[in-house]
């Protein structure tokens, strides 16, 4: 009876029926394996409330496409075609965002060809993966915390070029200067340096000697972060 109300109206004798057990299971499947996924990327990770409610039904929803498709060439085109519209609809996301997303694709695909036992051993390998890089810090730029960027305002009858050379080549090892604007109505420039220190010690005699040549007015000095677009 069930199987009657779930038959579409152009399957034919070539169509392979799935049964609503069998659609049940692989959707059941994938919904289980999206919150582990989910739970998996909350670990050390920053995180949004949509994209975690994404990321947990996207399996899901790949799972039920891959099924409807059930060998359609002709549909499975469409569908590639459609889910690539995606992408030029959304805002780009961090390089870990991505490979989160194609890891929950990939894992719905699978429970979708009706493999849950190879979708469930593909979510605990991937996620126990995940999980460790995440503690290890595993890509993470040694000495990260002698990168910063630096950011001097100075009065704009100063000739800023050149200016703080010599400071910064006294303790650091390397400096860039890579923005300069106008602030204050004009009457102020903002110059910002990339540069790697030292050593973090000497942070305050570097910030005291810089003061005394831009006139005692305002720096600050951050981390560097990578931006969220840069993979």
């Amino acid at each position: 009876m069930l199987n009657t109300i779930f038959k579409g109206i152009f399957d034919t004798q070539y169509t392979e029926l799935i049964s609503v057990s069998e659609f049940l299971a692989c959707l059941g499947g994938a919904l289980v394996i999206g919150l582990v996924l989910g739970l998996c990327y909350t670990y050390r990770n920053r995180y949004t409330k949509s994209f975690l409610a994404t990321l947990a039904l996207l399996p899901a929803i790949v799972c039920v496409v891959i099924m409807m498709v059930n060998g359609n060439v002709g549909a499975g085109v469409a569908v590639a075609g459609a889910f690539s519209l995606v992408r030029f609809r959304s805002v780009p996301g961090t390089a870990r965002e991505i490979g989160a997303i194609f890891m929950a694709m990939c894992a719905g695909l699978i429970t979708g060809m009706g493999y849950l036992g190879y979708a469930a051993l593909f979510t605990l390998v991937l996620c126990g993966v995940m999980l460790l890089y995440s503690r290890l810090d595993f890509g993470s730029r040694k000495n990260a915390e002698k990168y910063k960027v630096l950011h001097i305002t100075v009065p704009e009858d100063l000739d800023y070029q050149g200016a703080f050379d010599e400071v910064l080549q006294e303790y650091t090892s390397s400096h860039e200067l890579v923005q300069v604007k106008t602030t204050n109505m004009g009457s102020l420039f903002r110059l910002t340096y990339e540069l790697v220190l030292n050593g973090g010690e000497a942070e305050k005699e570097l910030i005291d000697k810089l003061r005394c040549r831009n006139g005692n007015l305002e720096i600050s000095i951050s981390r560097r972060e990578t931006a969220a677009y840069e993979l």
